[in-house]
């Protein structure tokens, strides 16, 4: 039987201390981690950008289905994400969690190597954060802090007329994945006997359960000298985001269906569920790809990268937001994605 450490055996200091114990520094900037009343960090003429996200069990993550070690790397995942969509380069992230007692220090360890591989990954460095009793149920809040060359960074309201809307890798299998595994949990609740069957659907519920945040992409805009107009990560669908990106800039824009990038696992499991893949395409959540406007002489840069898809662009305020189908009829893009409240 595995072993089981109560989290009052140690106190919070010695939890604290137990699980931070054997995190590696990986930026300069960086001069005063966890231990101290408060963390330093100096960027050295730089700005600094900062994003936080709360996630809570039984909102946000099913820990059924989902594993502790990927709930922490998930934990940090999406918040990078938020830096990189500013087109900045995190350094630092702090960890708050809120626990009852029927974790142990093991599953909170746990928790902490997804936390900590996703750090060596991305070259981050965990500075501080709290521990708390909760009454019940895990919460989880993560704060990451980026730097950026002054002004350099990309906000969501300066798209422009004509600017190519453009999205990175492929969308809609976070959302297949959850529609997957949550199948799976209703069956199993009904009868316990029954297996999961997740054959072959490695690639939906890899979406879900451990995303990537698109350092490459962001690398490769820099490195390619290209500056996008607009940006934001997607986490709660195409259409969602597009839809903020055009109000916030005070413009309507135009996207193509047969543009739209969907993976051909999604496309397979979305058939499967009976589900359309383009409606999972513009309004599932959680893929944590990049949406970006670029100015229309940016375009061949762009064609190097197989990773980028144009969808389609930037129109005036008043045609609205509309989506051409493949059949060549004209949509209004409406929001389906997640709603907090």
């Amino acid at each position: 039987m595995e072993q089981r450490t109560e989290i009052s055996s140690l106190g919070e200091f010695g939890l604290i201390e137990h699980l931070t114990k054997n995190f590696e520094i990986y930026n300069v900037s960086t001069v005063e981690t966890v231990g101290d009343d408060a963390a330093v960090i100096d960027h050295f003429g730089k700005q600094t950008v900062i994003t936080t996200d709360l996630l809570i069990e039984g909102i946000h993550f099913d820990l059924m289905y989902t594993p502790l070690k990927h709930l922490g790397y998930k934990s940090v995942i999406v918040n990078l994400s938020d830096v990189y969509a500013m087109m900045a380069q995190p350094t630092q992230i702090t960890v708050s969690i809120g626990v009852s007692n029927r974790f142990s220090v093991e599953a909170l360890t746990e928790f902490y190597e997804g936390v900590y591989a996703a750090c060596e990954k991305y070259k981050v460095d965990l500075i501080g954060g709290d521990t708390s009793a909760s009454q019940k149920g895990f919460i989880i809040s993560v704060t990451a802090i980026g730097e950026v060359a002054p002004d350099k960074y990309v906000k969501r309201n300066t798209a422009q007329k004509g600017d190519l809307i453009c999205v990175s890798g492929d969308v809609g299998g976070a959302f297949l994945g959850l529609t997957l595994l949550e199948r799976e949990r209703k069956i199993y609740l009904e009868n316990p006997n029954v297996q999961p069957d997740l054959e072959g659907e490695d690639y939906v519920i890899g979406r879900l359960l451990k995303p990537e945040a698109r350092k490459d992409i962001v690398d490769f805009l820099e490195k390619n000298e290209i500056l996008p107009t607009s940006m934001m990560d997607i986490s709660d669908g195409i259409s969602s985001e597009i839809l903020h990106i055009c109000k916030q800039s005070k413009k309507g824009c135009k996207i193509y269906e047969d543009k739209l990038p969907i993976n051909e696992s999604s496309r397979k499991a979305a058939f499967k569920f009976g589900l359309d893949p383009t409606v999972c395409a513009l309004s599932g959540g959680e893929d944590y790809e990049l949406i970006f406007t670029l100015k229309q002489e940016d375009y061949d840069k762009i064609t190097l990268n197989e990773e980028i898809s144009v969808i389609g662009y930037i129109t005036e305020p008043e045609d609205g937001c509309k989506f051409l189908s493949k059949g060549g009829n004209e949509f209004d893009i409406t929001a389906q994605g997640w709603k907090a409240f």
